[in-house]
């Protein structure tokens, strides 16, 4: 930056500040032999968990054990299966209850799931949250959770799929 007089800001003398005064090095303590082991001992049932996890881990015991997802690989071949809810209207049009449409992502409706297979009723409040996010769209008369499997063959799909309906729920006149 330029002054107003032509010189620059990087011009001027360099005023140094003497050091503060910094108080004398503590001695050091040193681990007695008792210490050393049990540190060496907790080192070693880490390194033991670790290992552990990383043979016979799974999600649930992460950070002891490997998210799945990223060490490991599918396989090719292997069907690939996409969960998603639908709703049915009077006239049999399928109406996608996802995201925005019910304020709900999937993966919340997927961890969800075990609980809606056990209480159908829940899809009810997905229905409920649609009408009122959508005043003018047709009224739903049943909800159902479906499971798409695609098939694959070296990874690519063959154009083969198949649904199947895990749960469904049929709405009450009024909801």
């Amino acid at each position: 930056m330029t002054r107003l007089d032509g010189r620059r800001s990087y011009d001027g003398p360099v005023h140094l500040q003497s050091a503060p005064e910094l108080p004398a090095e503590a001695e050091v303590e040193r681990l007695t032999p008792g210490g050393r082991r049990a540190r060496l001992a907790a080192a070693g049932v880490v390194l033991a968990l670790l290992l552990a996890g990383a043979v016979w881990g799974d999600d649930d015991t992460f950070p002891f054990g490997p998210f799945r997802m990223y060490s490991t690989r599918a396989d090719p071949d292997t069907p690939v299966v996409s969960t998603r809810v639908v709703g049915l209207t009077a006239a049999g049009e399928e109406v996608r209850l996802s995201g925005g449409e019910v304020g709900l992502r999937r993966a919340e409706f997927e961890g969800q799931l075990p609980r809606i297979q056990q209480d159908p009723a829940l899809l009810g409040l997905l229905a409920d949250s649609y009408a009122e996010h959508h005043p003018d769209a047709e009224e739903l008369v049943e909800v159902q959770v479906v499971q798409r499997r695609v098939e694959l063959s070296d990874g690519q799909p063959t154009g083969a799929s198949t649904d199947r309906v895990l749960v469904e729920y049929e709405l009450e006149d009024g909801e």
